[in-house]
C-alpha cells in the first residue's frame, strides 16, 4: 500500500483526500516508479471540478519525475534505478507511487535537478508547443502572454525573449509584475488598475499583437481577440477564469483571425514528437534560456490547501509537491 490523494467526488479542494491504495506490480510495457517530486497544474483543478471528465474515483495529478522501482516483464530500454520524467496522461501523480507506460516516461539529464524537471516537464512541454508549434516565435514578433506570472506564463515570457520576440505580459498584481519583468516581459500590464486592450493598442501604435497566449478564459477572451492584428493567432490554452462563451465564426472576419485550442497530448503523441519536446525543453534549462521559479514546495498530503492558494491567484511560478516519505 502508497499514500494517495485521492477524489471521490467533484468539488472544491475539501473533496482530495489524502488514502491508502494499492497500486500492484508493472505489467508488459509498464514501470513502477517512486515519486520524488511533483509537479501541480492547473489542469488538476479542471479534473477535481468536472471541467474535464475523469472516472471516479482518480488521484490527480498530470507530471512527477522519480525512480525507477521496478520493470514490466519483457521491457528493454529501461531498469531499476533510471531516474524518469513524465507529464500527461496517465492522470495519477499525486501519489508516493505510481504504475506508468514505459513510453511516456523520459530520462532526466543528471544536469537538471528532481524538483526543476518535475516543475518544468508539463509547462515547459506547453511552453514549446504553443511557441514552436501552434504559432512559431520569431524575431520581431510581438506576442501578448497573459497570466505571465504563472507557471506557463514565465516560461513563455523568457522562451519568447530568447527567440527575439517583444514581449507584452498581463499581471494582477505589483508583485507578480515585477516577477515579469525579471522573466523579460518588455511591457507590463496590471490588469486590475488597466485595460489591457487599450494599453495594447497604445504600446503597438494601433498595429495589434502577432499572437495572443490566453489561459485566462471567460475574462480575456474578447479582449484578447481585439488586441490582435491582421491575420493575428488566437492560441487559448486554458479557462482559470471560466470557459469563454461561444463566437460566431464570422467575429474571426473582420481581420481574418486564426483561433486554435491546443491539447499538449496532441503535440506528443508519438515518441519521438515527446522525445522532440522534452529535449527541447531540458536543453533550454541546461542553457540557462529557461529558468524555473519553484516559489511553492509543499508535502504532498497538504495537496487541498495547494489547491486552494492556486485558484485564489494566492501563488505564483511553479508549485511542487513532495512526498512525506
Amino acid at each position: 500500500m502508497v499514500k494517495a490523494i485521492r477524489v471521490h467526488e467533484l468539488g472544491g479542494p475539501e473533496v482530495m483526500k489524502w488514502e491508502d491504495v494499492e497500486i500492484g506490480e508493472p505489467k508488459e510495457g509498464e514501470i513502477r516508479v517512486k515519486n520524488k517530486a511533483i509537479g501541480v497544474n492547473f489542469i488538476d483543478v479542471y479534473f477535481r471540478k468536472g471541467v474535464y471528465k475523469a472516472e471516479m474515483p482518480f488521484t490527480p495529478g498530470m507530471e512527477a519525475v522519480g525512480v525507477v522501482t521496478a520493470v514490466g516483464p519483457g521491457l528493454t530500454g529501461r531498469k531499476v534505478g533510471d531516474i524518469v520524467a513524465y507529464a500527461g496522461n496517465p492522470m495519477g501523480s499525486y501519489a508516493e507511487e505510481q504504475i506508468l507506460p514505459a513510453s511516456v516516461a523520459v530520462p532526466v539529464p543528471p544536469s537538471v535537478d528532481h524538483k526543476v524537471a518535475a516543475s518544468v516537464m508539463l509547462k515547459g512541454m506547453t511552453a514549446y508547443v504553443l511557441l514552436r508549434q501552434c504559432f512559431k516565435v520569431k524575431a520581431g514578433h510581438t506576442v501578448l502572454v497573459h497570466a505571465a506570472a504563472g507557471g506557463v506564463g514565465s516560461l513563455l515570457c523568457q522562451w519568447a525573449k530568447a527567440l527575439g520576440a517583444t514581449v507584452i505580459g498581463t499581471v494582477s498584481s505589483e508583485e507578480k509584475a515585477a516577477q515579469a519583468a525579471d522573466d523579460g516581459c518588455h511591457h507590463i500590464i496590471i490588469y486590475t488598475k488597466e485595460d489591457f486592450v487599450a494599453k495594447v493598442n497604445e504600446i503597438t501604435s494601433g498595429k495589434g499583437v502577432n499572437v495572443v497566449y490566453d489561459s485566462v478564459g471567460r475574462d480575456t477572451f474578447q479582449g484578447s481577440l481585439a488586441c490582435l492584428m491582421s491575420r493575428g493567432y488566437m492560441v487559448s490554452f486554458g479557462q482559470s477564469s471560466g470557459r469563454p462563451d461561444p463566437i460566431p465564426l464570422s467575429d474571426l472576419v473582420p481581420k481574418s483571425l486564426f483561433l486554435t485550442r491546443p491539447s499538449l497530448l496532441h503535440y506528443t503523441a508519438t515518441r519521438e514528437e515527446l522525445l522532440e519536446a522534452a529535449g527541447e525543453v531540458f536543453a533550454n534549462v541546461a542553457s540557462g534560456v529557461l529558468r524555473v521559479r519553484i516559489n511553492h514546495t509543499c508535502p504532498l498530503s497538504d495537496a487541498a490547501r495547494v489547491h486552494a492558494d492556486l485558484e485564489a491567484r494566492k501563488t505564483s511560478g511553479s508549485i511542487v509537491l513532495m512526498p512525506d516519505s
